[in-house]
C-alpha cells in the first residue's frame, strides 16, 4: 500500500474508534465525517473513471445523510427524548449502512470498486454507524420494520447479479439484518461482525488473488481440487450453512430469539437466508461439477497459506465441537 493509502487508512480507522468511544453526539458525528474524508481517497484509483464515479457517489450519499443527522440531533437538543427526531437519526444511520429501503448505493458503489475498498466497505464501515444505533436504542416496530426489509431485499436482490461485487453487496445487506436484530435480542452485534468481516475477507482476498468478478470466471479459472474446495466451504459458511462456522453466530441469534419469542420474524429470517445460500451455490455449482473435466497436466498445486488457514477457519466449529465431547 502506498504512503499516503496508508495515512488515509489509519485515519479512517481513527475515525470510526472515535465514534465508538465519544459520549457526545457532536464529536459521534466528528467522527464518522472525519472516517467519510478518509474513506473516499481510498476508493479513488489513478487514471480510473470507475472508481471517481464510486467516490463522487459515496461522498454525496454520505454527505446528505451526516447533514440530516446533524439536524436532528441538534432538534434532539430541543425537544429532548422526542421519538420522531430518534426515528430520523437512525434512518440517517440506516442510509450511511446501506440498510433497506436505503441499500441502492450499496451495489452500485461496490460495483465500481477494487476488492481491497469493498472489503473495506462491508466491514470497518459498519462499526460506527452501528455503534450510534446502539446509543439511540430504536422504537421496535421501525427496526423490526428495516430487519424484514435488509433480509428480503439482501436475499433477492442477490438472486439476478452475475457481478461478484454486487452479489457480496447483497450479502452484506442481508448480514446487516442480522446484525440489527442482535440489539434487539442478545446486545451482541460484535461478535456477529467479527465473525462476518473475516468470512467476507477471506472469500473477497480469493476473488482479489484470482482476479474475479463475474461468475463465468469462478467457472473458467483452472482451480485446483483443493482451492475448489476452500472457495465452497467459504461461501457456505458466509451463507450460515451447518456445520461451518458461519452457522455459529446466526445460531446464536436463533436461540435468542426464540427465548424472547420471535419465532415467525425468526422463521422469515431463515428462509429468506435460504435465498442466499442459493445465489451463493449458484456461484460455484459448474465448478464443483467440473472437477472430470480439469486438465490434469495443467493443474498447480497451490501452496497459498490463506487456502490453508481458509480451511481450518471454516472447519473450527465441529473441530471445536469434536474436542468438547472427546
Amino acid at each position: 500500500m502506498h504512503k499516503t493509502k496508508t495515512v488515509f487508512f489509519v485515519i479512517t480507522i481513527l475515525g470510526s474508534l472515535i465514534t465508538m468511544f465519544s459520549n457526545s453526539w457532536i464529536s459521534m458525528w466528528m467522527g464518522l465525517e472525519i472516517n467519510m474524508m478518509a474513506f473516499i481517497p481510498l476508493i479513488k484509483k489513478k487514471a480510473n473513471s470507475a472508481t471517481a464515479e464510486a467516490a463522487m457517489m459515496y461522498f454525496l450519499v454520505q454527505s446528505v445523510s451526516s447533514s440530516i443527522l446533524m439536524f436532528s440531533i441538534i432538534m434532539s437538543f430541543l425537544w429532548e427524548n422526542n421519538e420522531v427526531m430518534m426515528t430520523i437519526t437512525f434512518m440517517s444511520l440506516l442510509v450511511k449502512l446501506g440498510a433497506a429501503p436505503f441499500h441502492m448505493w450499496v451495489p452500485e458503489i461496490m460495483s465500481k470498486m477494487d476488492w481491497n475498498s469493498c472489503i473495506l466497505l462491508m466491514t470497518w464501515q459498519k462499526i460506527a454507524p452501528l455503534s450510534m444505533i446502539m446509543n439511540i436504542k430504536p422504537q421496535e416496530n421501525v427496526l423490526m420494520m428495516t430487519v424484514m426489509l435488509s433480509t428480503a431485499i439482501g436475499a433477492i436482490g442477490g438472486i439476478n447479479q452475475t457481478s461478484l461485487r454486487k452479489i457480496m453487496a447483497y450479502s452484506s445487506i442481508n448480514h446487516l439484518a442480522w446484525m440489527m436484530i442482535t440489539m434487539k435480542t442478545l446486545n451482541n452485534w460484535i461478535m456477529y461482525l467479527v465473525m462476518y468481516s473475516v468470512m467476507t475477507a477471506t472469500i473477497c482476498m480469493t476473488f482479489k488473488k484470482y482476479n474475479m468478478m463475474f461468475i463465468n470466471q469462478i467457472n473458467s479459472m483452472n482451480l485446483s481440487l483443493v482451492e475448489k474446495i476452500t472457495y465452497m466451504t467459504s461461501m457456505m459458511s458466509l451463507g450460515g450453512l451447518p456445520p461451518f462456522i458461519g452457522f455459529l453466530p446466526k445460531w446464536m441469534i436463533i436461540q435468542a430469539m426464540m427465548k424472547t419469542e420471535m419465532v415467525v420474524i425468526m422463521t422469515i429470517m431463515v428462509m429468506f437466508s435460504l435465498i442466499t445460500l442459493f445465489y451463493y451455490m449458484r456461484t460455484m455449482s459448474f465448478m464443483s461439477m467440473s472437477q472430470a473435466s480439469l486438465n490434469k497436466w495443467l493443474v498447480v498445486k497451490s501452496k497459498s497459506p490463506l487456502i490453508l488457514w481458509n480451511i481450518l477457519l471454516n472447519l473450527s466449529l465441529p473441530m471445536s465441537m469434536m474436542i468438547n465431547f472427546t
